[in-house]
């Protein structure tokens, strides 16, 4: 009988939830007392099964979204209502979460490694590599991990592969929901890229007003709905297809794109 009990991809559970315990109490203050963060819908956590539920969102920043939603999950487990109040919830965390992310963001130093054990499903990612463009296979065996997470627990995915906001859907996520069917539930997030800089490490602003949305979980014939028919939902649903794009933020994100494709032209 070993010693100390192991997940499904060989982590030891102390230690990730003494990892999760440390980097909650690090990152509370970043939600509850540098900036507010408004939660709607954490009641709906709480009805979800044990296993088999993925977690769909918009993406904001590396790390800043995912943190908040441990924060969330964990609280609103723990019977508090759209707050994330007294951080006792954090002791006694729920070990069976993880997040869908490129492997190549956390194997980037020791800070993302450790997240990575708190919870990652590392992919490679097919279409961006490095900063750049690229068009590979997928692995089946980062297929096969997020089966994995699914039957162990809850995943966390970010289906538009990317921090800039409207983009595409990847097609992976419809066909992972249609493989293992599991119960789908979307979060709409805001606020994350105007607090913390692109990896959510630092606060780039303070006394902003951050907001999650859960929402009611997908209604999703799994076997007679197509790949493009569930994108198409997936998109509505994490509010990203384009009729949410307001007027008046078109030229603030084309100014922030523009901006990162500087950057990128520099260090390339």
């Amino acid at each position: 009988m070993p010693l100390f009990k192991r997940n499904p991809f060989g982590h030891i559970l102390f230690l990730k939830k003494w990892i999760i315990r440390i980097f909650g109490v690090i990152s509370h203050g970043r939600y509850r007392r540098f900036n507010n963060l408004h939660i709607e819908g954490s009641e709906i956590l709480r009805n979800l099964p044990e296993n088999n539920v993925l977690f769909i969102s918009n993406h904001q920043t590396y790390f800043a979204d995912v943190a908040a939603m441990f924060h969330v999950f964990n609280a609103s487990l723990k019977g508090r209502d759209n707050t994330i109040k007294n951080i006792g919830y954090i002791w006694n965390p729920k070990l069976n979460i993880y997040f869908v992310a490129a492997g190549e963001t956390m194997r980037a130093g020791l800070l993302p490694k450790l997240f990575a054990y708190a919870g990652s499903v590392s992919i490679d990612r097919t279409w961006r590599s490095d900063g750049k463009n690229v068009n590979r296979q997928v692995k089946l065996s980062d297929v096969s991990n997020i089966g994995k997470a699914l039957n162990d627990g809850w995943v966390i995915t970010f289906p538009q592969g990317t921090t800039t906001p409207f983009k595409p859907i990847r097609r992976g996520t419809a066909h992972i929901i249609k493989k293992h069917k599991p119960v789908v539930v979307p979060i709409v997030i805001d606020g994350f890229r105007r607090s913390f800089d692109k990896k959510g490490l630092a606060i780039k602003k303070r006394n902003v007003l951050q907001s999650m949305v859960i929402k009611e979980p997908l209604e999703i014939d799994y076997d007679n709905e197509d790949v493009k028919d569930i994108v198409k939902k997936i998109e509505f649903a994490i509010e990203q297809h384009p009729s949410f794009l307001k007027v008046d933020s078109i030229e603030d994100y084309a100014k922030e794109e523009e901006e990162l494709n500087k950057k990128r032209e520099f260090w390339s």
